[in-house]
Parts: structure tokens; C-alpha cells; sequence
């Protein structure tokens, strides 16, 4: 699944292509994504000029002046600059049009979204109950350590929690932790002031490692232009069960914590 750093990848992919541009169509091939398709879509959108485009945890929210169009891209989705007339591909959706180029999603397994709402995005139901960024000022140990108080939930699960902190997926929790030499296990309430820090800073870390690899070409995600990232060469113990610690040698391990596969280093994390 795509997570912060590939969707941010994205947004910034097609920020400079799509800003300041005017809609001038919307195709909708299948509507039957995880939630329908607005059928009202190209009437809404058709005129309107995208301001800007943001990101909220997963979300891409592209602010049309009239309302917002949340674009999620689920398990598999993804968001190509291309040619209005180009050749499709299977599973290419929907296509936003801009005169001469086209912003057009492909999504094989349809559990991403694409609706549309004329408030504050922010109160959207998707997004109201988001937790913090953790790229923003507001992310820190100190919030950390607040956070994990009387939680009973070991450390790992509670880094997924997006009611809590937004976009961090399985891989870079795994790959934080790691860095932070913090065992998933961890019990959450337990953690002091200090290793709260550490990993806060060891998650910041992470997440702009991989931003600025280009994020990790998991097997649908590819970039706005079709490119893919390297991240994932780089990985410390995510998917690297059996396989010498790249710290110290020890093979890194694998357990199920919270229904996902979590891999760590049972000596450099404790």
C-alpha cells in the first residue's frame, strides 16, 4: 500500500502540472471505486481552476476554489501525468483533463477514492478524525510520550493508529523502530520521555530518507511520470527475515503484531 511518502511523492509530482490549471474534462470509466465515483463529477469540476494540492495523511486534496477533490489512492492506485488521448492501460479509471496533458488514475484493485465535497475538507469524514502530521511542527517526543500514555497497545500498532499519527504505514514503522533501537514490542505507556524522542526524531528521519528516495517502488506504485523509487534498497529489517542485521549480523526476525508482519533486530532494538 502506498503509504506518506509515496503519496507525498505524488503530490508533488503533479502539483507543478495541475496548479493553476483549468479542468477542462473528466472521464470516468468505472465509478464502482472503494466508495462510487461522484456522478455529478465532471459537472462539478469542468471550469474550475486547481489552486493548490496538498496532502493529509494519505489523502491528496486538491482545492478547485468551488469545493476539494479528495483523491485517496488505496492498496494499489496510483497517479500519472499523461497525454489526454494516450493509449490505456488496464485499470485506468478516471481521467482529469487539462488541455493538452491528462492527471489519470489507475487503481487495479479499486479500493482508492475520488470524491468530492464543497466544505472544509478538514471536517470531511475521512479526514476529521486523521491524527497528527507526523512532518509537522506539532510531531515531537514530547507529544509522543503524551500519546502513549496509559495505552495498552505494544508501540508498533500504535504508530499505524492514523487516529493518532497519520501516514506512517507498516514498512516505515518497522524501519523507524529499527533506527530508534526500540523493539515493536515495546510496550507503549512504558516508553520514557527520552526514547520517545529518539524515535519521534528516528521517524521524522525515515520518512524523509524515503521521500527523498523516492519513495519504495512496491509492486503497483509508480511516480507521477512513471518512475519508481529506491528505498527499499535501503531497508534495515523490513521483509528481511533470516537475513543478517546490517548493524551488527544478527538475523532479523518476524512476528505478527496487530494483524501485519513486523520485523526487527533482536539486539540493536530492545
Amino acid at each position: 500500500m502506498p503509504e506518506l511518502p509515496e503519496v507525498e511523492i505524488t503530490r508533488r509530482g503533479i502539483a507543478s502540472f495541475v496548479e493553476g490549471r483549468i479542468v477542462t474534462g473528466v472521464v470516468v470509466r468505472e465509478r464502482r471505486l472503494r466508495w462510487p465515483v461522484p456522478s455529478d463529477l465532471a459537472q462539478r469540476l469542468r471550469g474550475l481552476t486547481v489552486r493548490r494540492v496538498l496532502r493529509r495523511g494519505k489523502y491528496l486534496l486538491l482545492d478547485c476554489g468551488a469545493g476539494w477533490l479528495i483523491v485517496h489512492l488505496g492498496m494499489s492506485g496510483s497517479l500519472r501525468i499523461t497525454e489526454p488521448g494516450a493509449k490505456l492501460k488496464p485499470h485506468e479509471h478516471i481521467d482529469l483533463v487539462f488541455g493538452r496533458i491528462a492527471l489519470r488514475m489507475r487503481d487495479p484493485r479499486r479500493f482508492g477514492a475520488v470524491l468530492w465535497t464543497s466544505g472544509d475538507p478538514a471536517a470531511h469524514p475521512l479526514i476529521a478524525r486523521l491524527g497528527v502530521e507526523p512532518l509537522s511542527p506539532a510531531f515531537s517526543g514530547a507529544w509522543l510520550h503524551a500519546a502513549t500514555r496509559h495505552r495498552r497497545s505494544a508501540i508498533k500498532p500504535l504508530l499505524m493508529n492514523a487516529a493518532i499519527v497519520v501516514g506512517v504505514g507498516n514498512i516505515y514503522a518497522n524501519e523507524a523502530l529499527f533506527r530508534a533501537g526500540i523493539s515493536p514490542r515495546a510496550p507503549a505507556a512504558r516508553l520514557s520521555l527520552a526514547r520517545c524522542d529518539k524515535l519521534a526524531r528516528a521517524v521524522v528521519e525515515t520518512l524523509n530518507a524515503a521521500i527523498a528516495a523516492g519513495g519504495s517502488s512496491l509492486r503497483d506504485f509508480v511516480h507521477s511520470d512513471g518512475g519508481s523509487g529506491w528505498f527499499q534498497q535501503h531497508y534495515f529489517v523490513y521483509d528481511r527475515t533470516g537475513l543478517p542485521c546490517r548493524a551488527c549480523g544478527t538475523p532479523i526476525r518476524v512476528v505478527r503484531l496487530g494483524q501485519r508482519s513486523t520485523f526487527w533486530c533482536p539486539r540493536c532494538q530492545r
